[in-house]
């Protein structure tokens, strides 16, 4: 380039002695050569924008003719893989379906973080994927359940509470109808979770009720989340009254994470207004390593498979306690998880477990006696203290026979031991005066079909649990049907009382109906 240049201004010098021309056509080739540089810098940059969009446009495009799949996708696990055989494809899948599922449910952005759902402590052996289930959450206050007509009824899985700490001793107590339960929708093919309601009072106590929950479920097959469960913290009288919201939080982490040691997926529950904004817990904290079960009432359910209005975590919503369910005669909480599982845990136990039965009194408390009675007339002794449809009478007092009471409700039911069973008749139909005669219970007259003198009275009552209303003042009657049920809340107007045989007459409906007395109680 030199050399060439050289010649060019030295045979250009040769015509223009005083070199201005030289120095004119020089400068003009500097210029052409610097433009010539920048159109091709320019063209060039052209090119890799042209090229980079394109690329862009093909990728866009790739990306909206991607299908959408709804097979099941895999939760990762925090220590263990759960596939085995392709760990990378379930890591791959799972933090796929969790960004989904962290979306739909608003996740993080109450602290405006998100949340990554893979990052929650899981424990499933079977595969954690993003159906949306349906579900219950049940104790021994549902008494007992028809699980067959719960399975029918198309609910997926149970979170069935097993036990509870009492909030005044402090004692841990199983609860009376939580192994029935398990036992029971395992056999119906329900998907079974657990909870435990804690008082514990620091991390010890809150690591003993979690291994009590590890022992108590070891042979059964806990499948969805196992719950910790703390209500009632601000009443003066609870144990946990002079916590501190951290050191409660801190104590309900210490049982989940004691829980996820053990094996199971752990799950925190807690109502929105305890959750939100950190109200009552660390819920910011807390939500980052564990799932959340919220209970939220009253709230549009037209289409709670998207969700609640919330805007922190929630993978499971607890969306009314006033649900109806074939196989269940009291209301039910009704929940709706935001995952669910390929398959059915096995148990940590496998080992042969002993048959539970339920237990009948779960409804009801009785204070202990030791008495013996007879039947005012004859009354019938029951497999259970209930005259519904799932209650049989086994056998029939009669007065002048004897049996021994050992147990007495306000609910208007006794317990008795007769022949060496164990049975239960309504209270008022029994005497403890042995010598007593024989009491006419109805006689039937031609208008009514019954003579039972009632005092007239006019008061509101409710049901003390729930009672049936029948069309006459009699158990025993074939014509005394069931018309309807009054629950606790329910009112009615009480127009007569007779405290002989213990019947009430009251106008429920428009009509005049009867039923126990003890069953009532009246509104202040």
């Amino acid at each position: 380039m030199k050399n060439k240049y050289g010649d060019y201004g030295h045979h250009r010098r040769k015509r223009n002695p005083d070199g201005m021309t030289v120095k004119i056509i020089i400068a003009a080739v500097v210029i052409c050569i610097c433009a010539a540089i920048l159109l091709v810098k320019l063209f060039a940059k052209r090119n890799a924008e042209s090229e980079a969009a394109e690329q862009a446009s093909v990728l866009e495009l790739e990306e909206i003719k991607e299908p959408i799949t709804e097979e099941p996708v895999v939760a990762a696990s925090v220590e263990a893989s759960v596939n085995e055989e392709q760990p990378e494809e379930a890591a791959v899948e799972a933090s796929s379906e969790e960004e989904e599922l962290d979306i739909q449910m608003g996740a993080g952005a109450e602290t405006g973080e998100d949340i990554d759902i893979a990052d929650l402590v899981s424990a499933s052996n079977v595969g954690e994927n993003s159906s949306v289930t349906y579900g219950i959450d049940v104790s021994r206050f549902q008494g007992t359940i028809d699980w067959a007509q719960v399975a029918a009824s198309g609910i997926d899985f149970a979170m069935i509470r097993v036990g509870y700490r009492d909030s005044s001793t402090g004692e841990i107590k199983a609860d009376s109808n939580a192994r029935f339960n398990m036992q029971e929708a395992e056999k119906n093919g329900i998907k079974i979770g657990a909870y435990f309601f804690s008082t514990a009072v620091n991390a010890d106590e809150a690591v003993a009720e979690a291994n009590w929950v590890k022992d108590y479920i070891a042979q059964y097959p806990i499948t969805y989340p196992v719950g910790y469960n703390c209500e009632g913290f601000d009443k003066e009288s609870s144990r946990q009254y002079s916590l501190t919201k951290d050191e409660r939080s801190s104590i309900a982490e210490a049982f989940l994470d004691q829980i996820y040691k053990a094996g199971y997926t752990p799950i925190f529950y807690a109502s929105m207004g305890e959750l939100a904004g950190d109200a009552q817990w660390n819920t910011s904290q807390i939500e980052k390593s564990y799932k959340i079960w919220m209970a939220w009432y009253n709230q549009n359910n037209s289409n709670i498979a998207n969700g609640p209005a919330y805007d922190g975590q929630c993978a499971m919503w607890q969306y009314t306690n006033q649900g109806t369910v074939a196989g269940i005669s009291k209301k039910v909480d009704v929940d709706v998880a935001y995952f669910g599982y390929n398959g059915t845990e096995t148990a940590k136990d496998t080992s042969e477990r002993a048959t539970a039965t339920a237990d009948v009194e779960a409804l009801m408390s009785f204070d202990t006696v030791d008495e013996t009675v007879t039947a005012k007339n004859s009354t019938n002794l029951r497999d259970k203290p209930s005259q519904g449809d799932d209650s049989k009478v086994v056998v029939t007092l009669q007065n002048g026979q004897t049996a021994q009471r050992t147990g007495i409700s306000s609910s208007g039911w006794s317990r008795v031991v007769f022949e060496g069973s164990t049975y239960y008749a309504v209270s008022s139909f029994l005497t403890t005066d042995l010598t007593a005669p024989k009491q006419e219970t109805e006689q039937p007259v031609t208008t009514s079909g019954f003579k039972t003198q009632f005092a007239d009275c006019n008061e509101t009552v409710t049901a003390k649990d729930m009672v049936n209303l029948r069309s006459k003042p009699s158990v025993t009657d074939e014509d005394s049907t069931v018309v309807a049920t009054l629950s606790s809340g329910d009112t009615a107007t009480r127009t007569g009382i007779n405290n002989d045989y213990g019947w009430s007459r009251v106008e429920y409906n428009g009509q005049t109906l009867y039923c126990v007395s003890s069953y009532l109680r009246v509104v202040e």
